[in-house]
């Protein structure tokens, strides 16, 4: 009974492999790539971490409007380094703007692969630096707008 037993290994090994193979693989939808990449320090919601993790929901959509700003988002060390491929980066970062930065969405070029494979390399090494340039040009730009937007009657 043992020897016949033992035979059947390699039978059932060769039927797991080749079944295997047979098997579809399971491409990830943005969302799930977003929960394996990012959501361990970005949290579920966008949130981040205060202090330590920026947050999605402040300035992902006005990042993406830029062109620095759609460098910046491909080039963090995160993203830059991801083992996703640039088709499913780009498809991260526009489920991301969708789901984050739904007022923005629409304004935005939605990412490509071929713009991520032409920025992705090499990673940003100064993060907070760029961002803080970042939000500075949103927020200087807002400024202008608003004071753009004011009738001349109201600005005196």
């Amino acid at each position: 009974m043992c020897s016949r037993t033992r035979r059947g290994y390699p039978r059932i090994a060769v039927v797991a492999v080749v079944l295997g193979c047979l098997a579809p693989t399971a491409d990830a939808d943005p969302r799930t790539d977003y929960m394996l990449h990012c959501q361990g320090c970005h949290q579920a919601d966008g949130r981040g971490a205060p202090g330590r993790v920026p947050s999605f929901l402040d300035y992902l959509g006005q990042f993406a409007s830029l062109p620095s700003g759609r460098e910046y988002l491909i080039r963090v060390p995160g993203t830059s380094q991801s083992e996703l491929s640039n088709e499913r980066v780009a498809a991260v970062l526009n489920w991301m703007l969708q789901e984050f930065s739904p007022d923005h969405a629409q304004d935005c070029t939605a990412f490509t692969a071929s713009e991520v494979a032409r920025w992705r390399r090499p990673p940003l090494t100064d993060v907070e630096s760029v961002r803080r340039r970042l939000v500075q040009e949103i927020e200087l730009g807002d400024r202008d707008r608003t004071r753009n937007a004011l009738p001349d009657n109201a600005a005196r």
